[in-house]
């Protein structure tokens, strides 16, 4: 059956005031969380209303959860100029860790979304080495991609990437996609045994235009900067196009169809990722780095369940 575009009017705006909300993720118990600026992150409760929770310092960025209960933290630290390391928060105790600062001697500036297997290990992206925002995203392949393992071990497992953002693991776990935010695609990596990868292949078309230096820019609904991914129970890939306040879906087939579209950005404002919550996966939320608010709307599809969540 097609995806069925979901309206911008279905979508309600919950947690006002928060700040920099770029990820969300939803526990096995429904309690709901999302980065914050000002915090560790910060649990959505009912009625528009948000607890701020652990210290604040850096920029979390992407978060996810692990079979435990705890909440990894991407710290995204070029942001404020700030290290990036890969964090970790456990809400039931209030515990608040860094687990890396470095891999193989490349120091974590720009951690930026982690994802985690069945077997425990932790894969997430370090977008570049870019000394200021304003520079991340001028096409530079410095980016790489990670992974910290259950036994403490942590290695490179793919460099030479421009600007890897959201990951995200096909159901079966045989292999992590990534977004290439300045490449405006998605690329798919084979996962092998001993937690490393294969060569890289592009998954699906390229996704929309980027800026380009000395030229006219592109209309504004047709950037193809990728950020947040994430598989609904159907196998077709969610993909973020925040300069362009667009979610598009490549399906099993790759192609890509049209899921959000917001171009006055009015309400779906530089989407940065999709998680989907509730007793049937159906509840569906947007992050995003420009609003001061998360939105909630009910999907056409459930998601894939991540691992915190079977």
């Amino acid at each position: 059956m097609p995806l069925q575009p979901i309206p911008v009017s279905a979508f309600e705006k919950i947690a006002l005031g928060i700040d920099r909300p770029e990820d969300v993720v939803v526990g096995k118990d429904g309690r709901v969380f999302a980065a914050d600026h000002q915090c560790a992150v910060a649990e959505l409760m009912g009625g528009g209303a948000f607890h701020r929770m652990g210290p604040k310092g850096g920029a979390p960025n992407g978060i996810n959860m692990d079979a435990q209960g705890r909440i990894v933290i991407a710290n995204f630290g070029i942001y404020d100029r700030e290290p990036g390391p890969l964090q970790r928060f456990d809400p039931a105790s209030g515990r608040h860790e860094t687990l890396l600062t470095e891999v193989e001697g490349r120091r974590l500036t720009s951690a930026n979304y982690p994802v985690i297997d069945r077997a425990g290990n932790i894969w997430c992206a370090n977008s570049t080495h870019a000394e200021t925002w304003p520079q991340a995203l001028d096409g530079r392949d410095d980016g790489f991609l990670f992974v910290l393992r259950p036994d403490g071990s942590a290695s490179v497992v793919a460099e030479g990437l421009k600007f890897p953002n959201g990951l995200a693991l096909s159901a079966d776990e045989r292999f992590l996609y990534c977004a290439q935010t300045s490449a405006a695609d998605v690329v798919r990596f084979p996962v092998l045994a001993g937690a490393r990868l294969g060569a890289a292949e592009r998954y699906g078309p390229v996704l929309g235009e980027l800026m380009k230096p000395g030229e006219p820019a592109p209309e504004h609904g047709t950037l193809g900067y990728t950020d947040g991914i994430g598989f609904d129970a159907e196998g077709a890939l969610w993909v973020c196009l925040p300069a362009a306040n667009r979610v598009v879906a490549i399906t099993r087939d790759r192609e890509v169809t049209s899921v959000i579209s917001d171009p006055s950005g009015q309400i779906v404002n530089h989407p940065t990722n999709v998680t989907w919550g509730g007793p049937d996966l159906k509840d569906l939320y947007i992050g995003s780095i420009r609003a001061d608010y998360v939105l909630k709307a009910r999907s056409p599809v459930a998601g894939q369940p991540h691992v915190h969540q079977l």
